[in-house]
């Protein structure tokens, strides 16, 4: 009785007690009527406070009410109940269900805040079972929010790491592979009668790395060794794999191989071949012929001019013997685009003899072009005069129309349009361009390497022994070299770190070679070493490094180290015969010039070389041509090799050069130093 009494007392819109406030009555009458108080406070907990048909208005005011339950006073609740006591009294049919459901949503008011007094009494106060439910909502939106935060957070930190895997485990894979495939070792036919034969490097197949090209020379099924059972052809090896690309068969044996030349309307690099009798033009990626030109006594490769046609297409220039025999040397002008000739060969009559020089393109700093070339001596004319000559027409281009005043009055006769660079009673051996690469590209065909070349000094070896600079500005000879006489023409690199290319050199006399660095800027020998004749005569190269100078690779035999009281001695033809002969390919660098990395050896031939670069590994490869011996009588194989440098030098062996023991002297570095310091280099392109 003491619990409805209490119940009926607290009206519908009055405040019930807060959590801890004594009930006298309830208190007293609980033991009696348990039962019935466990069922009226338990009855919204069992559901019915969350059942969704309770109104909107109901809503409201359960809303209201639980703010009012945590925050207002409880006179202002009094008047608030009075106010909607009169609010009833207007609506009496529904009067008894709103009392009803407010006293059901008291009671539950009331439990609620029992329930959460202890964790948020300041809060929003106890719902009811609408409440709950929004809450419950509310708790699983924000554990789907927290959920796609956390997925936002974790896909990109799972895909970082995959990619950090990838790059640690996966592309080292890979570049090992690729540094496996690049190394190859391939026969391509036999020994031809071009000694070297023609060898070039373009890429043509778009991966990145460049293509061989070489001219070959095959036999046929008849034995007889007469000339009708060569075939000859020109074959473009992939320099990944060593696999032909295609291979194109021509009428002789093959010359010069150059490439780089683009035409407007050839998206493919083009191929030009040259023979003895024939210049040919090939695309590049299908080995397909573009056009082909007759020509007699080809004696020189092309070189690049500018478009003198008006067509957007380089132009070339060849030397040839003329036919009647009556002059000694011929400028032929051919069109880049057709291959037709522009108008006729001009002769000239040369009246030194010796080995041929040039052609060479140079450009003056005024722009006007120059053909430099000769035979023992050294001549340059104009382009606008080899032009108006062989046509009979004015240059149609404004570049070819240029003159420079400087080098028209360049020790030029009256009577000819011959300019004097070099004429002295020893005949001149080489010139060439001091650029860096120039002997590595083999005169290729692209624009950007022909305006390198086409600008600055050039090397020039005369008497075979002489080294001097000539300069551009005024072709006066900035300084000299003796030395013994040269078999090979020098090659530019950096020794020194005075950013001005060095020479390098090499000649042989009485079963020695002795190999010299000489100071461009100064003439001055940089570095020397002696070794056992390795019978060759092939050029060495010079390539870059991420160090700023350059490394020289070259063929020799065993080094000559020096020391006192040792004689040399020579061997006899029979015992030498006996006794093959191993050459070494040792590579120097200026850091350490008392070391050598002997990085391989061979009792093969080596007859020409060239130098691959590899941008993406940082890498540089060595395309060499072996010739082979073969049993019986036939000619020698002939063997296309490429070697990865990075590679090479990991496996190379230290030969050290000379032994120091003068007082003062820095000590000599050791074996993991060095070791350390080359495997640390990577190459870059000249």
């Amino acid at each position: 009785m003491a619990a409805a009494l209490s119940r009926a007392l607290k009206l519908p819109g009055k405040k019930g007690s807060e959590l801890g406030e004594y009930d006298p009555l309830t208190q007293a009458d609980s033991e009696d009527e348990s039962e019935e108080d466990d069922l009226v406070l338990n009855y919204p907990r069992n559901g019915l406070g969350r059942d969704g048909c309770l109104g909107a208005g109901s809503s409201k005011l359960r809303s209201g009410r639980s703010a009012r339950l945590v925050g207002a006073e409880d006179e202002a609740q009094e008047d608030e109940d009075e106010e909607e006591d009169e609010w009833r009294e207007r609506l009496p049919s529904k009067s008894r269900q709103d009392r009803e459901v407010k006293g059901v949503q008291y009671w539950s008011h009331s439990d609620s805040g029992r329930d959460r007094a202890g964790d948020d009494r300041g809060g929003s106060g106890g719902g009811t079972g609408l409440g709950v439910h929004g809450a419950e909502a509310e708790e699983k939106r924000m554990r789907m929010k927290h959920a796609v935060r956390t997925a936002f957070f974790l896909v990109p930190l799972v895909c970082a790491s995959l990619l950090v895997m990838l790059c640690a485990f996966l592309i080292p894979c890979q570049k090992a592979e690729l540094e496996k495939r690049l190394q190859w070792e391939r026969v391509l036919g036999v020994e031809g009668a071009v000694n070297p034969p023609a060898l070039a490097l373009w890429d043509v197949d778009e991966d990145s790395v460049e293509d061989v090209f070489l001219g070959v020379t095959e036999l046929t099924n008849d034995t007889r060794s007469t000339q009708e059972n060569k075939i000859y052809s020109m074959v473009a090896l992939s320099a990944v794999s060593g696999q032909v690309l295609w291979r194109n068969v021509t009428r002789e044996n093959v010359k010069y191989i150059q490439c780089g030349l683009q035409f407007s309307t050839q998206p493919s690099p083009v191929v030009i071949v040259i023979g003895k009798s024939v210049v040919m033009a090939i695309n590049g990626t299908t080995g397909k012929n573009l056009w082909s030109l007759l020509l007699k006594n080809i004696m020189s490769q092309a070189v690049l001019l500018p478009d003198i046609e008006g067509d957007s297409v380089p132009d070339l220039l060849i030397t040839t013997l003329p036919a009647d025999k009556a002059s000694e040397i011929s400028l032929t002008l051919i069109s880049g685009h057709t291959g037709e000739k522009i108008g006729h060969p001009v002769p000239f009559n040369l009246t030194a003899q010796g080995r041929l020089i040039g052609p060479l393109l140079h450009e003056t700093p005024q722009g006007a072009y120059y053909i430099l070339f000769g035979l023992g001596n050294v001549e340059a004319i104009s382009v606008h005069d080899i032009y108006v000559k062989a046509t009979g027409k004015m240059p149609r281009t404004q570049a070819l129309r240029r003159r420079d005043p400087g080098w028209e009055g360049l020790n030029k006769s009256n009577s000819s349009s011959l300019i004097n660079i070099y004429r002295g009673a020893e005949s001149a051996e080489f010139l060439l361009p001091l650029v860096a690469g120039f002997g590595n590209d083999h005169y290729s065909l692209d624009t950007v390497s022909n305006q390198n070349s086409s600008k600055s000094d050039w090397v020039l070896v005369y008497g075979s022994s002489k080294l001097s600079v000539l300069r551009k500005r005024d072709v006066h000879k900035e300084w000299t070299f003796n030395s013994s006489q040269l078999h090979c023409q020098p090659v530019p690199g950096h020794f020194s770190d005075d950013r001005v290319l060095d020479l390098f050199i090499q000649h042989t006399a009485n079963g020695t070679m002795t190999v010299q660095v000489v100071d461009g800027a100064k003439g001055k020998l940089l570095w020397s070493a002696e070794f056992v004749c390795p019978h060759l005569a092939l050029e060495s190269s010079a390539i870059s490094t991420s160090t700023g100078q350059s490394v020289f690779l070259f063929w020799a035999s065993e080094p000559i180290k020096a020391q006192k009281n040792v004689t040399k001695t020579t061997v006899s033809p029979g015992v030498a015969a006996a006794q093959p002969l191993i050459r070494r390919l040792f590579l120097l660098h200026p850091t350490y010039p008392q070391i050598l990395l002997e990085l391989h050896s061979t009792t093969d031939k080596a007859v020409t070389s060239a130098v691959s670069y590899h941008e993406h590994q940082k890498d540089a490869f060595y395309i060499i041509v072996f010739s082979r011996p073969t049993p019986g009588s036939e000619p020698h194989a002939q063997i296309v090799k490429s070697m990865s440098l990075r590679t090479a030098i990991a496996k190379g062996q230290i030969v050290r050069l000379g032994e120091s023991n003068k007082p003062g002297e820095p000590i000599k570095p050791g074996a993991y130093e060095i070791n350390k310091f080359f495997r640390r280099l990577s190459f870059k392109r000249q």
